[in-house]
């Protein structure tokens, strides 16, 4: 069976080592590779796909153009607006997002204390994820740092969808950061002096970057002796998450971890 890691870009994606591991560790005979599929594309794509492609994984910018080419979508990838995985079934593909409970389980790894308001640096797809997961984990109040808080409003919605919890946008540039998590989605390069100033009194910093590692944000958090959580661990928890729904076997969670730390490691990182 195949499998593959879709996006533009996508030869950066640490997923092809994880899955590989995984497939190797469990003894299955599959393949998962990268492949480039540019914002507009995905359905052309599927198009081309025969049978014995079983799983891909969605990243930036497909994750919700993806929404209205699945046959059936899971109530978590609906609440997000947006599916990183689609499964194929026998009438198209399934769609899920294994963000949302992978972010979860990727917090409570590191930290056991409580979450009643959090800050999200940047307000894409995978800040409406990570927030709805600070929503499950406790959350009650939201902050949105945006670098254009015009474009945050479907973030927002997403993460209204959970129920009760307040949600406000500020800028970025200047935004105050408040409560006992900060998500940082935002590129290394938009990671300047003042930001990393500004999250010190955070209890846990969650970076979902992974490469380069580590982020400004990170290397300053780690420094300071707050928790890390990094986008290393979001990425094998959402990928065990996917390998189930791909395989139906369960996931070699350490084999999987082993090889994302190796592999990031062979770049000059350092996993988090």
């Amino acid at each position: 069976m195949r499998c593959a890691v879709l996006g533009d870009p996508v030869s950066h994606s640490l997923s092809p080592a994880l899955h590989r591991a995984g497939y190797v560790a469990a003894g299955l005979d599959w393949s998962y590779d990268a492949q480039r599929v540019p914002a507009g594309g995905l359905e052309a794509f599927l198009g081309t796909l025969g049978a014995d492609w079983r799983g891909l994984s969605l990243t930036m910018p497909l994750k919700r153009e993806a929404m209205p080419l699945a046959s059936a979508v899971t109530d978590r990838a609906r609440l997000v607006g947006a599916a990183n995985t689609l499964v194929r079934v026998d009438d198209g593909w399934h769609a899920d997002n294994t963000d949302l409970p992978g972010a979860v389980a990727a917090v409570r790894e590191r930290y056991d204390g409580p979450v009643a308001s959090a800050t999200l640096l940047g307000a894409g797809a995978t800040a409406a994820s990570t927030g709805l997961a600070l929503c499950e984990l406790g959350a009650t109040r939201l902050r949105l740092l945006a670098r254009d808080p015009l474009r945050a409003a479907e973030t927002v919605a997403a993460i209204e969808r959970h129920g009760a919890v307040d949600v406000e946008v500020l800028p970025l540039d200047g935004g105050a950061v408040s409560g006992e998590v900060v998500v940082s989605t935002i590129p290394a390069a938009a990671q300047v002096p003042p930001l990393t100033e500004a999250v010190a009194d955070a209890a846990v910093l969650f970076e979902v970057v992974y490469d380069p590692w580590p982020t400004p944000l990170a290397a300053a958090a780690a420094a300071r002796g707050q928790v890390v959580v990094s986008g290393l661990d979001l990425l094998v928890h959402q990928a065990a998450l996917q390998f189930v729904a791909f395989t139906g076997v369960p996931a070699p969670l350490a084999e999987m971890r082993a090889a994302g730390e190796a592999a990031l490691a062979a770049r000059g990182g350092v996993a988090g």
